[in-house]
């Protein structure tokens, strides 16, 4: 039986500054829903994830502010970075962690930075909501084996596909100068280099 993640909820205190931040970075805005002046639900979701966020009036105990690690995925840090600066949202520089494997709480053993080998799930920012909800933006290149499901290939959005598509195109390049020679068959090396690397198995050469 399937059990996929669908909501996260984050406690705010001002519910239209809540809805305000988040829809100016592009989050869909999905509800807004009140009954009466006590309830109030509204969900966002970001641009390409199947998961969305709640956040109103009555929806959760936790004290506003009190969120730490909540995760967004995207495959370039930089220019994530230079997107979630331009829309006000305030974000860290780019950084990696000392350990070379997830990043510690807060800003422990952070270093200034992407990842040296800009390895796959290595690179990372933060950004906070005006109440102080901790974010971190992670880059993700390539999926390790497991992560999906190597029977189907989706992708999320125009540009996860995009993003996917110039990756093949430039492993598809340095194909072509080992061979030495145009490959007539590229679109099922670009299908199956896309299928591949999204299913974490060994990529086509």
């Amino acid at each position: 039986m399937d059990m996929k993640l669908e909501v996260v909820v984050v406690p705010v205190s001002d519910v239209d500054r809540a809805k305000g931040f988040y829809t100016r970075l592009g989050w869909r805005l999905d509800a807004d829903i009140a009954t009466d002046d006590s309830f109030r639900v509204v969900q966002v979701t970001p641009p390409g994830s199947p998961a969305s966020v709640i956040f109103g009036t009555s929806v959760t105990s936790q004290a506003p502010g009190s969120a730490e690690g909540l995760h967004v995925v995207v495959d370039d840090i930089d220019a994530a970075h230079d997107e979630l600066k331009r829309l006000g949202a305030g974000p860290s520089e780019v950084f990696h962690d000392a350990g070379g494997v997830f990043h510690h709480a807060g800003t422990e053993a952070r270093v200034p930075g992407p990842d040296p080998q800009r390895t796959s799930y290595g690179s990372f920012l933060s950004f906070s909501d005006p109440d102080g909800n901790g974010w971190v933006a992670q880059e993700i290149t390539g999926r390790l084996p497991g992560r999906l499901d190597p029977a189907t290939t989706t992708f999320a959005s125009a540009d996860d596909l995009s993003s996917a598509l110039r990756r093949a195109a430039a492993a598809h390049g340095a194909h072509e100068a080992r061979i030495g020679a145009e490959d007539p068959d590229w679109p099922d090396w670009y299908a199956e280099y896309m299928v591949r690397e999204q299913a974490g198995t060994e990529l086509p050469s």
